[in-house]
């Protein structure tokens, strides 16, 4: 599926993470990666693959863009400004171009310290909004230092966007960020998991006027347990105590995750221009989910 065509043409659309624990994996064994995503193949349109998540050492994005590009599957891959300097990163987004990568996500990334690596050295020489104007530049045909490029890219770009927002003042900041990203190139948004339908609607109402498609994060959730960690340790991210209790009384955890998932992406359909799954280790379990939400 073309995920660029599927989205400037209104459609709903539908992507998936492609993540820990075996995607990307910790080697070069790709085999596992190829067997989660193949039932996958006509029920998705693109491929979320993310750039050394919460800080750990994986295979680069880069190489598992290209791999999947190669079997069929329309990546989008996600850049992140903690790890390369402005020459790396350019540097890699035109080898993402010429090996077919069209779709970026621009992220921060993780603190290192999150992963299993936390003595290296975090570079973030560009932020995330810079690094947005850094693809702007590209693909209008330049370097970051105004030298002339030899063919430019067409990067389709998104950027990330929180959605759970506490205060007024916080609100009217995110809407002033999400402006930035917009003029900075951004053509479309994937938003932190979503489990508050009514602030998710909330915060959409309050951005009509940014006419740029939205695409509102599914996480499974594998545990009660998992579901409170997430409220305390994790920005961004609220999940309501109904939710909670639902997956405490679970005798299938999975089943009832799944239920989960399903009725939050049936309530989001009128709400924004499609869902971005996060399954965790849980991609078998994905066309079940898209099923019953009837998509």
């Amino acid at each position: 599926m073309d995920f660029r065509k599927s989205l400037s043409s209104g459609k709903f659309v539908i992507t998936s993470e492609v993540g820990p624990p075996a995607i990307p994996p910790k080697g070069v064994d790709i085999s596992q990666m190829l067997e989660f995503l193949e039932p996958l193949k006509e029920r998705v349109h693109a491929y979320n693959i993310t750039d050394l998540k919460s800080s750990v050492m994986r295979m680069s994005a880069l190489a598992v863009a290209h791999i999947l590009k190669e079997e069929g599957f329309d990546p989008i891959l996600h850049f992140t400004c903690r790890d390369r300097n402005r020459l790396a990163l350019q540097a890699d987004l035109l080898g993402a171009w010429a090996l077919g990568i069209e779709n970026i996500l621009v992220i921060t990334g993780d603190d290192v310290t999150f992963g299993d690596h936390p003595e290296a050295k975090p570079v973030f020489d560009l932020d995330s909004l810079k690094l947005l104007d850094t693809v702007k530049r590209l693909n209008e045909g330049f370097d970051l230092a105004g030298n002339e490029l030899q063919g430019r890219p067409d990067f389709f770009v998104g950027a990330g966007l929180n959605i759970m927002i506490e205060s007024e003042g916080a609100l009217k900041s995110e809407i002033a960020k999400m402006e930035r990203k917009v003029m900075a190139g951004a053509k479309f948004f994937q938003t932190s998991p979503v489990y508050d339908i009514g602030s998710f609607e909330k915060f959409i109402r309050e951005v009509e006027h940014i006419r740029v498609p939205i695409i509102a994060g599914i996480m499974l959730l594998k545990s009660a347990s998992m579901a409170r960690f997430m409220n305390k340790n994790i920005d961004n991210v609220f999940i309501p105590e109904d939710l909670i209790a639902e997956m405490e009384k679970a005798k299938s955890r999975v089943e009832v995750s799944m239920a989960i998932a399903a009725r939050l992406i049936k309530e989001l359909k009128n709400l924004c221009q499609g869902v971005y799954l996060m399954p965790i280790g849980w991609e078998k379990n994905i066309p079940a989910v898209l099923d019953a939400a009837e998509l």
